[in-house]
């Protein structure tokens, strides 16, 4: 059985939520931070560059944090 992933939305603080999270937990790193490129950030409502989803580690568990958008407040 593949492990679950939980992914937490966000209107645009997935990367300050991420770096918070494993700011406190032993064992923990952000693995890998995206964005958004011109098409998906009109769609979404965001300023394209700015960051889409950020992968990271808590303990062994992997986590995403992805900003959804202002419709995630």
């Amino acid at each position: 059985m593949k492990p679950i992933t939980p992914c937490l939305w966000f209107e645009g603080q997935a990367e300050q939520a991420a770096r918070f999270y494993t700011s406190i937990f032993k064992k923990s790193k952000i693995t890998l931070i995206s964005h958004y490129d011109d098409f998906v950030a009109k769609q979404a409502g965001m300023k394209a560059g700015s960051v889409l989803c950020v992968a990271f580690r808590l303990k062994g568990q992997e986590m995403l944090a992805l900003n959804g958008g202002p419709q995630f407040k």
